[in-house]
């Protein structure tokens, strides 16, 4: 087959990289390298025999299949692979009578551990967590959102909070609490009912709708935040030992050390539960839950029973409608106000994503969550109304705990106790001294109120231990899943899993060293807001993260749950990012620039994931509305900026063009790096599309800003016409050809001459401005490029052959490890196929290389000489300018050269310095040259007469007859007359050249005016050589010619 590589002008080579391009072959089972179907290495196709489909024959079809839908990044277990397009559209190949297909994928167990493609959605359930332990939605979410949901706060704080903001405005901190929860709920079960949910709790949620960047960033602090949230919890259950043993005076050292010591033993048991496996630590919350049970039901049983004189003392008098009325207004003391109060109970609520974050353990995370979140948020906000509401009938604000302070009924009761005092208590006295009992003043107001008060006390540790168990449990499993998915690389140790859980050790004792640094400060006062914080960013990216996936409607967002809304996600994040700056200003400020950090270090180091997230959906939208939008505009001549279309062949072929090209449209115009392949599109199409992904990744990878776009054609002018005409999208469409000089035109066939010519034809046609690079080394680096990817093939092969030969892949010791020498054999065989090159040849290739990165280097200090002979437009003028505006070029002066004539010099010199002046170009010298019109030297019009000698015709020499049978033998050749007419052209272009080499010899690039050959009157070789003759023997020379329609203007 024969082809090319867009020939771009130079040489033709062979140049493109064939590995993984074979043709599907359903004999082998197993492919080594990236083949037609998409399979990466080490994947193993099973042949198995097609079947007789519900359709009753024998097919390759086969009919949908949940296994077609798997990730197709499995690193174990199976997956089956569908018949591809091309195998059931070309291929037809019949063995032992039968067809057979290619069925599943077997991956070979080795996988790409620790790549970002091995993130936590290639993971199949279904064979690697056998025998492991699943929760249903009541043990794993219900259960244990309930128990973070209830802390301390329902029986140390809770009365506190409706003494100060009455159970009026009481009530409306719990319902506010509630309302951004329950928005966060919903939007947490919509997300996690759009697919299949993995290991990660929030993280994982964030992460596969927003993208890594959000992901990353709020996975390392919610991850962190667990972690801390465990010595929050753990010397919360210290201090309350820690009082017990200062009521009984049994103190081992003083206070302080007493909760270091406390919380370091009780983290050290908390830490056994959960190594011990997910089952023990399950049933350790069941037995939390229990406890936690009894004691609220212990404080709705003691506000039955009848109240002592001490604990009317106290300020407890059972239900009393004067006691409630009296408790409906607000009163605020010690500098309290809503939103301090609100600050104080809604970390109380923060624990709803206790479920989630196990969510790698649920049996079905999809139906689990909802579910048992929804449901744990609508229990735990009841049941803190109803003990609230119980205390505030019951309990009033202030009590001296004096039993004399009684009264005698008669007087009429005033002031701020007049419930109290209607009961027959005087408790007046604390209007004016500080009072130690009532709601507003006593902690422990539950465990009077409850029927028996070390059965608060129990659950006081139940609520402490349950929080903290659940949040050293929640902390490893998304840091697991941030570091499995190979985002921050330096914490990948911490990716591996253990036992038939995969269960995360090493994440557990980093949490375990975590939460101790932070037990031994023993007073965490300081951090809690900045943990309720983090846990709050969390609940705000998760609104967030619904109304993006909503708003950006992409056909892929089909949550399974429909009872959301996205405006009302969008007003829980909003609700969220406000109670931040509630609960603390200075800490929402500092979560912020932690969280915006993170995002720029993602964003910066570009993990190679690709999940499918919103975010790139709202990209894709955004992009067609501005192309919509930018074409009812129509173009005008200010805006106007060079879209490139660049003939390169593969993108790494011609670094140069690309470079130029590039430098050209920089981020701000668009540049397509095109080839053609040419051939029979059954030979080539297959070659093709395995290289439209490669080369975009290519382009990527080298940060060149440009698209990659290729075409089948019989030729390779139809493939060229066909970009000129299709290429681009509404205004977002190529003005500007750019092509390389085709330096074997003398060599080469005539077709491939007439179709080069051919394709400058049609940008003139297509009224595209053309630009042509000829570059004295060449641009084609094909041959280069196949001898380094053979040579990487050889090293690769290398490789895996020594990890084969020696013991533990190649880590063998001592006497053990094995004899290298026969991997060489791999090597040698691979130089002998491509031998080295001849001495002149690599030098050769030595000075293309150099050549070829030319362009991506800071320029020195030079000039770029641009020699406006003919008035295009602008183009001409306007390229360089656009390159001296680039870095790499900024220390390069622009000289203009123009055609003048003899004795007016001067004049057309300050007319040019006009024109430039209005155009705002700056220019370091202007020079006319008068002197163009004289004929060239005998010298060098000898070696232009040398150069078309081949492709003359000489017709005036032979007899007319034979003359006439030439010319329609040879249609393509020069004929005598066709010279004749165009003497004076021919003379301009030797002439030109003679210029050049005597004024721009030293110049860093040369732009010259591009000569345009009429169609039909100036035959292909001839304008070959006009091309070649004014470009030969001269610096980086670009060709010009613009469409002849302004590019340039001096109006504002």
């Amino acid at each position: 087959m024969e082809r090319y590589k867009s020939n771009g002008g130079e040489n033709v080579n062979a140049a493109y990289d064939r590995t993984g391009d074979d043709p599907p072959c359903y004999d082998e089972t197993s492919f080594s390298g990236t083949n037609s179907n998409g399979l990466s290495n080490g994947e193993h196709r099973a042949v198995r025999p097609s079947v007789v489909s519900a359709f009753g024959h024998d097919t390759l079809d086969r009919v949908p299949n949940i296994d077609f839908y798997r990730n197709a990044g499995s690193v174990s277990g199976h997956r089956a692979v569908r018949p591809s397009l091309q195998e059931l559209h070309d291929v037809f190949q019949k063995q032992n009578g039968g067809i057979s297909v290619p069925d599943t994928v077997e991956d070979d167990g080795e996988g790409s551990e620790g790549t970002p493609s091995d993130d936590l959605e290639s993971a199949v359930p279904i064979d690697t967590n056998k025998g492991a332990v699943k929760f249903g939605w009541i043990k794993g979410v219900l259960v244990r959102c309930m128990l973070n949901i209830w802390g301390v706060m329902l029986f140390i704080r809770l009365s506190w909070v409706f003494g100060q903001a009455g159970w009026g405005l009481g009530i409306v901190v719990i319902l506010l609490s509630c309302v951004v929860t329950t928005i966060t709920g919903l939007s947490m079960s919509a997300i996690c009912t759009n697919g299949v949910v993995r290991g990660g709790g929030a993280y994982y949620l964030i992460s596969r709708s927003l993208g890594p960047e959000f992901g990353g960033s709020i996975g390392l602090i919610f991850a962190f935040a667990n972690a801390v949230a465990v010595a929050m919890y753990v010397v919360g259950f210290a201090e309350t030992v820690v009082d017990l043993l200062k009521e009984n005076s049994a103190l081992m050292v003083d206070e302080l050390n007493d909760i270091r010591i406390v919380g370091c033993i009780t983290v050290v048991l908390l830490l056994a539960i959960s190594v011990a496996g997910m089952e023990w630590e399950a049933k350790a919350q069941i037995i939390l839950l229990i406890v936690l049970l009894v004691a609220i039901v212990n404080v709705f049983v003691g506000t039955f029973i009848p109240a002592t004189k001490d604990k009317k003392s106290k300020g407890f008098f059972n239900y009393n409608s004067e006691i409630f009325l009296e408790n409906f207004p607000p009163n605020f003391q010690d500098k309290e106000s809503f939103f301090s109060v609100f600050s104080i109970f809604f970390p109380a609520a923060t624990g709803i994503l206790a479920g989630a974050n196990i969510s790698g353990d649920l049996k079905d995370a999809q139906a689990a969550i909802p579910k048992g979140t929804l449901l744990a948020i609508l229990i735990t906000g009841v049941t803190y109304l109803a003990v609230a509401l119980c205390v505030s009938a019951s309990v009033v604000r202030d009590a001296t705990g004096n039993i004399n302070d009684t009264i005698t009924m008669g007087p009429v009761c005033e002031g701020p106790a007049v419930a109290a005092c209607n009961l027959g208590y005087n408790f007046s006295s604390c209007a004016v001294t500080d009072c130690k009992f009532g709601s507003m003043n006593n902690f422990q107001v539950m465990t009077m109120v409850s029927g028996f008060g070390p059965l608060i006390t129990a659950g006081t540790f139940s609520a402490t231990l349950s929080s903290a168990l659940a949040s050293l449990v929640s902390a490893p499993k998304v840091f697991q899943a941030l570091c499995k998915d190979n985002i921050y690389k330096v914490l990948h140790f911490f990716a591996k899993g253990h036992g038939k859980n995969n269960e995360p050790i090493r994440g557990y004792v980093l949490t375990f060293v975590i939460s101790v640094a932070f037990i031994l400060i023993g007073d965490l006062n300081v951090i809690a807001p900045i943990i309720s914080n983090f846990f709050l960013a969390s609940y705000a990216l998760i609104n967030f993260s619904c109304f993006h996936a909503s708003y950006a409607k992409s056909p892929g967002w089909r949550p399974a749950y429909k009872f959301y809304n996205m405006w009302l996600s969008l007003l829980g994040a909003l609700l969220c990012c406000a109670v931040m700056f509630v609960i603390n200003w200075w800490a929402a400020l500092l979560t912020y620039g932690i969280e915006i950090l993170l995002y720029l270090y993602v964003t910066v180091k570009k993990p190679d994931v690709n999940w499918g997230s919103s975010t790139q959906a709202v990209t894709f939208v955004s992009a067609v509305n501005n192309t919509l939008s930018l074409s009812r505009i129509e173009d005008h001549v200010k805006n106007f900026r060079p879209q490139m279309l660049v003939l390169t062949g593969s993108a790494r072929t011609r670094p140069a063009l690309l470079d130029l090209a590039n430098s050209f449209s920089k981020n701000y115009g668009l540049c397509l790096t095109c080839e053609v392949f040419v051939g029979p599109r059954s030979e080539v199409l297959q070659e093709m599309n395995a290289g439209m992904e490669k080369n975009q990744l290519w382009l990527n990878k080298k940060k060149r800003k440009a698209f990659y776009a290729a075409v089948a054609c019989d030729s390779f002018r139809e493939g060229a016409e066909s970009l000129l005409q299709a290429a681009g999208l509404g205004r977002l469409k190529p003005n500007t050809l750019m092509i390389g000089f085709k330096r074997d035109w003398r060599t080469t066939d005539a077709e491939a001459v007439q179709s080069y010519v051919g394709v400058l034809h049609d940008a003139f046609d297509f009224e595209y401005g053309t630009v042509v690079l000829r570059m004295g080394q060449g641009l084609d680096m094909t041959h280069i490029v196949e001898a380094e990817v053979e040579m990487l093939k050889a090293a690769q092969e290398q490789e895996t052959l020594e990890k084969e030969m020696t013991p533990n892949g190649g880590k063998g010791k001592g006497l053990f490890r094995k004899s290298r020498k026969s991997s060489k054999q791999v090597l040698t065989t691979r130089v002998s196929v491509c031998a080295p090159p001849s001495p002149q040849v690599a030098v050769m290739n030595e000075r293309l290389v150099e050549a070829s990165t030319r362009f991506q280097k800071k320029q020195p200090k030079g000039t770029i000489d641009v020699w406006w002979l003919f008035d295009d437009g602008g183009l001409t003028l306007l390229l360089p300018y656009i390159l001296t505006t680039r870095k790499k070029w900024k220390d390069c002066k622009l000289r203009i050269f123009i055609a003048g004539q003899p004795g007016r010099s001067e004049l057309d010199k300050q007319e040019m310095k006009s024109l430039l002046d209005k155009f705002r170009i700056n220019c370091s010298d202007i020079n006319v040259i008068d002197d163009i019109h004289v004929k060239p030297s005998s010298d060098s019009w000898k070696t232009f007469e040398d150069m078309i000698e081949p492709f003359r015709l000489h017709e005036d020499s032979k007899e007319t007859a034979w003359a006439e049978a030439m010319k329609k033998e040879y249609p393509w050749k020069i004929t005598d007359e066709e010279l004749d007419t165009f003497e004076e052209k021919t003379n301009l272009q030797v002439r030109l050249n003679e210029l050049l080499q005597e004024n721009s010899r030293s110049a860093n690039l040369i732009i010259v005016s591009m000569p345009i050959a009429r169609k039909e009157s100036v035959s292909d070789y001839l304008y070959m050589a006009w091309l070649d003759v004014l470009t030969r023997s001269l610096p980086p020379t670009l060709l010009i010619r613009g469409n002849h329609k302004s590019v340039l203007t001096f109006y504002s």
